[in-house]
């Protein structure tokens, strides 16, 4: 276990003296299962054009190649929520590491698109487990007024993941022509995924388990002493005694989850995580280097990857303002305004590709649209709908509703990440009528529909403790 001596550095938040000198580590070692699950996701973009030329893959094909880790993502998050309610949220995190390392060395290796195929899913798998499990550990670890800060702390790391790709894989793709990178380059992009895997794995061993769940196993002297080494004594006993006390109250099983009292948080969950993926942002995260290839004047690989880079940087940098504002501005004001800006993007993309007979001019502008579009997806829907569904459940049943949330997560975006290659493809009806803007006018709806949802249901949780938050879904 990661301890710290009595000396450690301390901020004040609240009513308690937050040990960060000890609660930092902790966070940043379960946000390498974030990175994973970034990198993971991210090394599809700079590999699927050579790969699409290695193994000849059609339309349908493509999409499925790419969105195949999805599939893999949603029996992940149906795995996770029982394995950490029973075996503790540590042992979730840990079988991630194990498939991601398992899906870096299978993707590297196969001499058939099958193969290929059969380890992304697994990969996939890891993808879904640390999607939950991550984000769930962190926000039970965390005091209240800090939570959503290192919440979303975990979704810069997943975006430096499929950042660190872009980069790597614009470094690989130099390093030999495009033969080389057809028939081996691709392989050294998944393979790089072998270090941070080991690495997670290697840490969990040292990382505390989450109090909250051992409370719920009746091993209070172990919940007792994290929390002290998080807040001190008097932050740990009350804590302690709240989280007993919505325990009481909680049987932790699936019947539960759909009782009356918690089917709205449930829903709006669940409406969260579809809007959050079908807005479009892993289109520009799996298929943006082939999006700039076909709307940039500059054409190409290279190009494509560099474009990528600028992209997954933008992503990153806007995270981090999210990261300073969510526990200042709260999770709405975010919300609803990255919402928005998605949408004025989409919108902006979409007329622009329209109304351009030559897509190649398309391209300067259309970087900056997407920018505007990456920037306020960084800044709101991407970090603070992970911050929303890992604070808006109960302790006991907190896996299995991230899990049911999340699955319709990963099943909306195998859904996008699937159409667009056809609602793309350069000799359908739709590109001959919209000149590739159709995709972008469908996402730009679902923003419309992200801002009303968040408006009218989603409850302001800024610094709520996680008992309260439930207790207010249950006077309800």
């Amino acid at each position: 276990m990661i301890t710290q001596g009595q000396s450690a550095k301390t901020g004040a938040v609240g009513n308690e003296q937050t040990n960060l000198s000890y609660l930092v580590p902790v966070c940043l070692v379960a946000t390498l299962g974030g990175l994973l699950f970034g990198y993971d996701t991210g090394v599809i973009s700079g590999a699927i054009e050579p790969l699409t030329a290695r193994f000849g893959l059609g339309d349908f094909m493509k999409g499925w190649t790419s969105g195949c880790v999805l599939i893999g993502c949603a029996a992940g998050v149906l795995l996770v929520g029982p394995v950490s309610d029973r075996f503790g949220r540590k042992i979730a995190m840990f079988l991630a590491a194990v498939m991601f390392l398992a899906s870096a060395i299978g993707t590297a290796l196969p001499d058939d698109i099958q193969t290929f195929i059969l380890f992304r899913f697994l990969g996939g798998v890891g993808i879904g487990i640390a999607s939950i499990s991550t984000p769930m550990y962190i926000a039970e670890i965390t005091p209240a007024r800090i939570r959503g800060r290192m919440v979303a702390v975990n979704q810069i790391a997943i975006v430096g993941g499929i950042a660190a790709t872009s980069f790597i894989n614009y470094h690989i793709a130099r390093q030999g022509d495009q033969a080389w990178l057809i028939s081996t380059g691709w392989r050294w992009m998944f393979a790089t995924g072998v270090v941070p895997a080991v690495l997670f794995a290697l840490l969990l061993v040292r990382l505390p388990e989450s109090p909250r769940w051992l409370l719920e196993q009746r091993r209070e002297a172990e919940a007792g002493a994290i929390l002290t080494q998080v807040g001190g004594p008097a932050f740990a006993a009350a804590e302690s005694a709240s989280i007993r006390a919505a325990l009481v109250v909680e049987r932790g099983t699936w019947s539960e989850l759909f009782s009356p009292a918690l089917r709205r948080p449930l829903l709006i969950g669940i409406a969260l995580a579809i809007l959050q993926q079908v807005t479009g942002i892993n289109v520009f995260m799996y298929f943006g280097a082939t999006i700039f290839k076909s709307l940039s004047s500059s054409t190409g690989v290279d190009a494509g990857l560099l474009q990528q880079v600028i992209i997954n940087g933008a992503g990153v940098l806007f995270t981090v303002v999210a990261i300073a504002t969510v526990d200042r501005w709260g999770r709405k004001p975010l919300m609803l305004l990255g919402a928005a800006g998605m949408g004025a993007g989409l919108a902006a993309m979409g007329v622009l590709a329209q109304s351009m007979s030559d897509p190649a001019a398309a391209g300067g502008w259309m970087l900056a649209f997407i920018l505007l579009y990456i920037a306020c997806f960084g800044l709101s829907v991407g970090p603070v709908t992970w911050v929303i569904l890992s604070e808006i459940y109960p302790t006991a049943i907190r896996g299995r509703a991230l899990g049911v949330a999340t699955f319709f997560l990963w099943v909306a975006d195998y859904a996008v990440t699937q159409t667009f290659p056809m609602m793309d493809a350069k000799d359908s009806w739709l590109v001959a009528r919209f000149h590739h803007a159709f995709p972008f006018y469908v996402y730009a709806g679902f923003c419309v529909l992200l801002v009303l949802l968040v408006w009218r249901l989603v409850p302001e949780t800024k610094g709520q403790s996680l008992e309260e938050i439930e207790r207010g879904w249950r006077r309800k």
